[in-house]
């Protein structure tokens, strides 16, 4: 990359290609922050629509709102919100297993010894109980009970209509002074002497031009990789599924606080209850399953009637090997995806706009920050790729796509975390990953993985004080759950969506 860290290369022009949920994040989120020292422009056009397959988050999202100054109970009646505590596994070790990977804290640990020492050695001093006894968001899973008024208080966070929050964020970037154009991209054109991107020309004529260009194109990546020919790190030996089939669904039971993951013979489907439907989808490894096979499966499997036909999303689990690549910055599918298990499509663009906000380039394109960027990306998207691998890898499935999964090679950063659990029960958390020690033992034990001997701290505490530790994590997390309302009744009161504020289906995001 040859462009300078002068004041001839200052950035004051950004450009968004794309709207739906990437686009709009990184318009309003920019907008917010630099509203008075930047023109922005987004481009999209009505006639594309929003592809994608989940309408999931996880906690972080809560403090990118705040950011934003978002209030949540307008935000959660514009989008027919719900709340999530945790993911619900279902089908994964083997037909008929469930377990729970909770948002909450699991017990109460030390500096030095999480807690799920102490309930390893317990089980192994006779003192039955279940993991997820000790956690606020697992009870609560449990019971499809939600409050924001307990103690301890509970992390949790949302399911929406995608649709209807690119539409709220949308208001928001434009109350800020970015510029929204109608039209579809005709061409890309280039700088001469770098090859950097210099300006979008749309169907209608209009040319636009900028300094940073940001590409929420959606797989194709109409600049980072149709222009710029970026390259793409494929992960498909590892995540098998590379395909999803998506539907909406009319509502036929209450909201439950929690996504469901229920595994079938060819890879698993989700379930998402929002306010005023449910998103539901079947994801699959096409090596296994036929577009048609997996179509009929979902229709059968669906517990309500469908909104709208289902529609097929074919995606390829991997990365770009650039995020940033001269003045184009990747976001969304079109930096990478890494399907759409555990819900990390959305955070991962957040925490892309954060990085993109942090190391913004004012003065000109920073050759070293543009490497800090896209390491910090590499090394984020490698953490979350190896947190999914490890629910296709540890099962006891007979059906031939799992069976290759359990007998795969593995990247060596997750052999040596299975190593160390299988050796000492440890579970390793870097310090800025988002899956913390407490989800990674929740979903080894949950998945079946035996772990090693638990930490001597924990072997070292008597029987009657362990006994004592556990009853005075565990009492809390029962009375305050106790006190729960339903999560249906609580959304009643607190955020309920009033009629009309939806169309009648939307696409997914």
């Amino acid at each position: 990359m040859n462009v300078a860290n002068t004041t001839e290369g200052r950035i004051r022009k950004v450009v968004i290609a794309g709207g739906g949920t990437a686009g709009w994040l990184a318009g309003c989120a920019l907008a917010h922050q630099f509203r008075d020292q930047l023109e922005i422009t987004l481009v999209e056009s009505e006639q594309i629509g929003t592809v994608g397959v989940g309408e999931s988050t996880v906690p972080p999202i809560r403090a990118f709102h705040r950011f934003l100054q978002i209030d949540e109970q307008a935000f959660l009646r514009a989008v027919a919100g719900t709340f999530k505590l945790s993911i619900s596994f279902e089908n994964w070790r083997r037909p008929g297993d469930r377990f729970i990977h909770p948002f909450g804290t699991i017990g109460q640990g030390t500096w030095a010894t999480p807690f799920h020492h102490f309930w390893l050695d317990s089980l192994r001093r006779g003192m039955p109980s279940a993991l997820g006894d000790f956690c606020l968001e697992s009870v609560a899973s449990r019971g499809d009970q939600f409050s924001l008024d307990t103690q301890p208080q509970v992390n949790y966070a949302y399911h929406f209509d995608a649709g209807l929050y690119a539409k709220f964020l949308r208001s928001k970037a434009e109350a800020h002074g970015l510029r929204r154009v109608e039209g579809k991209i005709r061409e890309v054109r280039q700088h001469a002497h770098d090859g950097a991107v210099a300006a979008l020309v749309l169907e209608d004529g209009q040319v636009i031009e900028g300094d940073l260009f940001i590409d929420c194109t959606g797989f194709r990546g109409l600049l980072t990789e149709q222009t710029l020919h970026t390259g793409y790190e494929d992960w498909h030996d590892w995540l098998p599924s590379d395909r999803a089939v998506a539907v909406q669904t009319e509502s036929v039971a209450p909201p439950v606080p929690y996504t469901r993951a229920i595994a079938h013979e060819a890879g698993w489907r989700w379930h998402i209850a929002l306010q005023h439907r449910v998103g539901c989808g079947l994801v699959f490894s096409s090596r296994h399953m036929s577009d048609d096979e997996a179509h009929a499966k979902l229709l059968r499997d669906i517990d309500g009637p469908p909104l709208r036909d289902p529609w097929l999303v074919p995606f390829r689990s991997g990365r770009r090997l650039k995020a940033w690549n001269r003045n184009v910055v990747a976001l969304g599918l079109a930096s990478g995806f890494i399907e759409p298990l555990e819900s990390t499509s959305i955070h991962l663009t957040i925490s892309a706009v954060v990085r993109l906000i942090q190391l913004f380039p004012f003065d000109g394109i920073s050759p070293a920050l543009v490497a800090l960027y896209n390491d910090v990306s590499r090394q984020e998207m490698e953490h979350v790729r190896d947190f999914i691998i490890l629910h296709y890898h540890a099962n006891q499935r007979d059906e031939p796509m799992w069976a290759a999964c359990r007998e795969m090679a593995l990247p060596e950063s997750l052999a040596l975390r299975l190593r160390a659990w299988r050796e000492r029960a440890h579970a390793w958390q870097d310090p800025g990953e988002l899956f913390r020690v407490d989800s990674w033992t929740s979903v080894l034990m949950g998945q079946g993985i035996q772990p090693g001997p638990p930490h001597p701290l924990a072997r070292a505490i008597n029987d009657a004080d362990l006994r004592t530790l556990l009853a005075r994590i565990r009492q809390p997390v029962q009375q305050a759950v106790a006190a729960m309302p339903s999560q249906a009744a609580f959304i009643e009161r607190y955020c309920k969506a009033p009629p009309g504020v939806w169309p009648r289906a939307s696409a997914l995001a």
